[in-house]
């Protein structure tokens, strides 16, 4: 049975939906004033491969995503570069979406635009203001958090301890209580606003995202997710909010949280200057690469970027490429049956098994790797039949759709792709050809031949070693 950490209770627990199978999902997006980098990508990703192991296994999953295109941080921006606060958060919406097809995270059923729910956002205000959850002074509606009892069961904050944390736009000093948040802030001359009740404004931060929730799932789902920063106060408001309105509990049954992409230990953020965007990133390696990046790590623990943890996952990917290409060559041979030594639903189980405990992805990728390395040694022993070499490929191929980096076309199998991803410069074409000219004579025991094309390999400045993996070339 699937067990999942629930940050609520703070332990694992059966994953039991509401409604049966069908599962309501809810994922913080992002707030569309820059690019987003792969501190973003690592959460995308790992809620990405979540959803797509729920479909796997059965569930019904919709999984909805807000887009916050109205914020200080837009305005400003806009203002800085002269555009209106509209343009600015549809072109950054616009590369958001196109980052999220370049890492294949095609998951999301529906992403809802905070600007398109203000008559949602609106209602629930009223609703706070009429309940005497909320109170409105000078600058706009701000929710009283000591109205709700239980304000800090999430982040495990009395409300007193979240009088030291205020969210953004939230700085008023009319404020009763320090920590109370703002619902509806009152526009000033010539930033976006809409009518309301209280007067043109525009939604609060947090109050956008129950509003949205409400409107496709009502006030109760299945799994909340972001990165962990969003706990508190982000996280904390919605439940603030939307428990106050509807009088159930709990909010979100499923509370998940990644841990944050780290540079030198040190939180990556535009703050600090210290990212690396998607975009930027996607220029000098693979989609896959950074897939297999987030996946390793458990979805809760930190990740540190750096050189040595990039360089060990393209010495990965070209195990992974090499045993593929040795399956597909041996798929193709209907000689004589060989025993099988090699239980293929053992490691299927062994996969299964790891996900299902709180996603655990980097032992699902052990597993997968140590079926790589017994299906290497049965090759070099020449003990794998065709039939186990295609029960592989179609195993890996199926963990595929949850995981997207293990089956990739022929030609980014090739060691031309490979070297190309370590930084190693040479004749392509005809690089290519010897290599592929080398191994088919080796096949044919043509030795002969075999020998002049490594030759020819080594006159451009390049060396063939023939390992239990495949040829590998080095720069001589």
């Amino acid at each position: 049975m699937l067990k999942i950490y629930n940050t609520l209770t703070q332990k694992k627990e059966p994953f039991l939906p509401k409604k049966g199978r069908k599962v309501n999902l809810f994922v913080c997006g992002p707030t569309v004033y820059d690019y987003s980098h792969i501190g973003h990508a690592r959460t995308y990703i790992i809620f990405d491969v979540i959803v797509k192991y729920l479909k796997e296994k059965g569930y019904d999953v919709f999984y909805l995503q807000n887009i916050t295109d109205i914020d200080d941080k837009i305005i400003n921006r806009a203002a800085e570069r002269r555009i209106t606060p509209k343009k600015l958060a549809r072109d950054f919406e616009k590369e958001y979406l196109k980052d999220m097809k370049s890492l294949k995270v095609d998951s999301v059923n529906k992403y809802a635009r905070a600007t398109e729910h203000i008559k949602e956002i609106i209602s629930q205000v009223g609703r706070l203001l009429k309940k005497g959850f909320a109170y409105q002074i000078e600058d706009g509606i701000y929710y009283d958090i000591s109205r709700f009892k239980e304000y800090g069961k999430l982040s495990k904050r009395t409300a007193l301890q979240a009088e030291d944390s205020v969210s953004r736009i939230d700085e008023s000093k009319e404020k009763r209580n320090k920590g109370d948040f703002c619902l509806w802030k009152l526009s000033k001359a010539g930033e976006p606003s809409w009518p309301s009740p209280w007067g043109r404004g525009r939604p609060g931060w947090h109050i956008e995202d129950t509003a949205i929730t409400e409107k496709y799932f009502g006030s109760q789902s299945d799994i909340h997710g972001g990165a962990r920063d969003l706990i508190f106060p982000h996280h904390e408001a919605e439940i603030a909010q939307m428990e106050a309105i509807s009088g159930k509990s709990p909010l979100v049954r499923y509370w998940l949280h990644s841990g944050f992409l780290t540079v030198k230990g040190q939180k990556m953020a535009k703050s600090l200057g210290n990212f690396i965007t998607i975009k930027d990133f996607l220029k000098d390696n693979p989609i896959r690469l950074l897939r297999l990046l987030i996946v390793k790590t458990h979805y809760r623990s930190p990740i540190d970027y750096n050189e040595e943890t990039i360089l060990q996952c393209k010495e990965e990917f070209k195990k992974i490429d090499r045993f593929i290409n040795k399956l597909e060559e041996i798929s193709k041979l209907k000689g004589k049956k060989k025993t099988s030594k090699l239980n293929i639903v053992e490691h299927r189980d062994s996969f299964n098994k790891a996900l299902e405990d709180d996603f655990n992805t980097p032992k699902a990728i052990a597993c997968v790797f140590s079926l790589i390395s017994k299906g290497n040694t049965l090759i070099s022993q020449s003990k794998l039949s065709f039939t186990d070499a295609k029960n592989i490929l179609s195993f890996l191929k199926n963990i595929d759709k949850i995981l997207n980096f293990i089956v990739v076309s022929q030609e980014e199998r090739t060691v031309r792709f490979v070297c190309k991803t370590i930084g190693i410069k040479w004749d392509i074409e005809n690089i290519d050809k010897l290599l592929v000219d080398r191994e088919k004579y080796r096949k044919e025991k043509n030795w002969q031949k075999a020998d002049e094309a490594r030759k020819e390999i080594e006159k451009m400045g390049y060396k063939v070693e023939d390992t239990e993996e495949g040829p590998k070339i080095k720069k001589v």
